[in-house]
C-alpha cells in the first residue's frame, strides 16, 4: 500500500532534540509491514518560528518533503510539491495527517484523509487566539476527514466533549515500543533509584519530583534538557542531572532504575511511559493526562500526587504492579500499534 502521510512534526535529522519521533516510528513500523511510505512536511514559518521548531528550506531530504508557506496555506498548496505527489503523479492509497498544519493541508489538497487529533489541536480548538483562522480551518477538516485518529483513550474523549457529532468516525490509534520488554523483579537497592527522562520545561512538572524525593531516602535522576535545566538545578542538589542522552542510554539508565515519575500535563501520549514500563520501572503519569488511559492507577503503575513516591517505597505489592504492568506493555509495542492504526484507518 501506498501511504502518504502529512506533518510538520516530523524530525528531518536524528540530532533534533525536542521534534518528538512519534510519527516517525509509525512511518518505520508501517514500511517493516510492506508499505510505501512518504512524508510531506508543510511549514506555515510564522507558526513555526513562534514554536521555535528547527528551520529547514524548501526541499527533499531523505525522502521527506519539507515545504515553507509564508501564508497559511491560501491559494494553490499543491504548486510547491516538488515530488511524485506533484500534479498528480502519483496517487496515495492512504493519506494520513497529524498537527493542525498537515490536517489544514491535507484537507486542501483533495485526497480522502484520516485527521490525527494531539493536544494541540484541543488547543487550537478552544483557545481564542486560534478561533479566526485555525479552528475554523480544523473544523472544515475534520468534517470532511474519512476517519479521525485520536492520539490516546483521553484526547478521544475530550475531542468528543467538543464534537459529539463525530463518534461514529473517531478511535484511538495509540503508540507503541520498539525495544525487548524487560520483566524485573522489584529488586531495589539500598538506596532506591528515581527516574525522570523529559525535555525540561515547566508542563513537565519536574520540580514536583524533586520536591517529592527532597526527603526520601532515594537516588533521584534526571534525564534531559531544556529551559528549565538551571531553574531545576538550583532547587536541590539531590539530583543527579545527566543532561541529553540517546534514545539507547536513556532506556539503559531506565533499567537501573526501580520508579519512572512524571507528572506531565498537556501531554498527548507519553512514549516514555511504556518504554519505562517496559524497562521494569514502577511508573507514574498525571491523572488525565495521555498515557492515563493505558496506567490504572494502583493496577499497573500510579496517578501522581505529591507522596506517591513514599506510598510505593512502604508498600507491599510492588511485585504485583511489575507483573500488571509487564502485561500491559505486551499490548504495546510498535507492531501492533501501526497493525491497529492503518486497520482503524481503512475499516
Amino acid at each position: 500500500m501506498n501511504i502518504l502521510v502529512i506533518t510538520d512534526l516530523y524530525p528531518i535529522k536524528d540530532d533534533e532534540k525536542f521534534t518528538p519521533k512519534t510519527i516517525k516510528n509509525f512511518v518505520q513500523g508501517w514500511e517493516c509491514l510492506g508499505h510505501r511510505v512518504s512524508v510531506i512536511k508543510p511549514n506555515f514559518l510564522f507558526n513555526s518560528f513562534i514554536r521555535k521548531k528547527t528551520f529547514y528550506k524548501s526541499g527533499i531530504y531523505d525522502g521527506v518533503e519539507n515545504i515553507n508557506y509564508f501564508l497559511p496555506f491560501l491559494g494553490n498548496i499543491k504548486n510547491k510539491i516538488r515530488g511524485k505527489y506533484n500534479g498528480g503523479k502519483c496517487n496515495p492509497d492512504l493519506v494520513i495527517a497529524h498537527m493542525p498544519s498537515g490536517i489544514i493541508f491535507a484537507n486542501k489538497l483533495g485526497y480522502d484523509f484520516i485527521a490525527a487529533v494531539h493536544v494541540s489541536d484541543l488547543e487550537v480548538l478552544t483557545k481564542p487566539l486560534y478561533s479566526i483562522y485555525f479552528k475554523t480551518e480544523l473544523e472544515k477538516a475534520y468534517k470532511n476527514a474519512k476517519k479521525i485518529a485520536c492520539r490516546s483513550e483521553v484526547i478521544k474523549h475530550k475531542f468528543l466533549d467538543l464534537y459529539p457529532e463525530f463518534e461514529n468516525k473517531t478511535f484511538v490509534c495509540y503508540s507503541g515500543i520498539d525495544c525487548e520488554i524487560i520483566k524485573r523483579a522489584w529488586q531495589p537497592k539500598e538506596t532506591p533509584r528515581v527516574i525522570v527522562c523529559a525535555n525540561l520545561i515547566k508542563r513537565k512538572n519536574v520540580d514536583k519530583v524533586i520536591r517529592a524525593c527532597e526527603n526520601l531516602s532515594v537516588e533521584l535522576v534526571i534525564v534531559g534538557d531544556g529551559v528549565e535545566f538551571e531553574n531545576l538545578k538550583k532547587l536541590s542538589s539531590k539530583p543527579k542531572f545527566l543532561g541529553h542522552l540517546s534514545n539507547e542510554k536513556v532506556l539503559e539508565e531506565m533499567r537501573k532504575s526501580d520508579i519512572f515519575a512524571l507528572p506531565s500535563v498537556n501531554e498527548t501520549f507519553g512514549m516514555v511511559y511504556l518504554e519505562a514500563m517496559a524497562s521494569g520501572c514502577i511508573t507514574i503519569c498525571s491523572e488525565n493526562e495521555g498515557v492515563a488511559g493505558i496506567i490504572k492507577d494502583g493496577q499497573n503503575g500510579y496517578f501522581w500526587k505529591d507522596n506517591i513516591i513514599e506510598q510505593i517505597l512502604a508498600s507491599d505489592n510492588q511485585n504485583l504492579i511489575l507483573e500488571n504492568s509487564y502485561k500491559t506493555i505486551q499490548n504495546y509495542t510498535q507492531q501492533k500499534a501501526c497493525a491497529n492504526y492503518l486497520e482503524k484507518s481503512l475499516s
